[in-house]
């Protein structure tokens, strides 16, 4: 009992603290369960890159080891139902673990989107987003959705991005 009401206080009082300032609501528990989706991410590489050459930048391709970061994230806001970057660590270490500590990087996060079609949609929309999906050295990606149906925006999406 006194484990619920500990866990019911905890979700009750999260907030989100990164992309988009949603907020979770009371449906949302700190147990979630979760799944990966099956992603097409080649497909999600060329539609970031035919975007990037529009903006007269170069292309992108796959990185498994990006894809695993993506994952790790997304799974990690899933698991929490809430959009934060620093779930699972912040940025900077997540990315010096992978190796990638004087690299250039960055993520976009965002929950609730059906499509792939739709998470490009509102990165593109989001300035800041947008920035990140620009920046000229980015050579690399990686993308992930993790699943919470339990969670009050059931998808939460990852892209994590890097230079060479």
């Amino acid at each position: 009992m006194q484990k619920h009401s500990l866990a019911l206080a905890l979700t009750m009082t999260l907030a989100l603290t990164g992309c988009g300032g949603l907020s979770v609501g009371p449906e949302t528990s700190v147990e979630n369960a979760t799944h990966t989706a099956v992603l097409d991410e080649v497909a999600a590489a060329a539609a970031i890159s035919a975007y990037r050459v529009q903006h007269g930048l170069s292309p992108v391709v796959v990185d498994p080891t990006l894809v695993k970061a993506a994952a790790f994230q997304a799974g990690n806001n899933a698991r929490h139902g809430q959009l934060s970057h620093e779930i699972g660590g912040s940025f900077t270490s997540r990315m010096n673990s992978i190796g990638l500590a004087k690299s250039y990087a960055a993520e976009n996060l965002s929950a609730g989107s059906e499509t792939l079609e739709q998470v490009l949609a509102r990165w593109r929309a989001s300035p800041e987003h947008n920035k990140n999906m620009l920046l000229p050295q980015i050579r690399r990606i990686g993308i992930a959705r993790v699943d919470a149906p339990g969670t009050r925006y059931k998808r939460f999406w990852a892209l994590v991005m890097a230079g060479t």
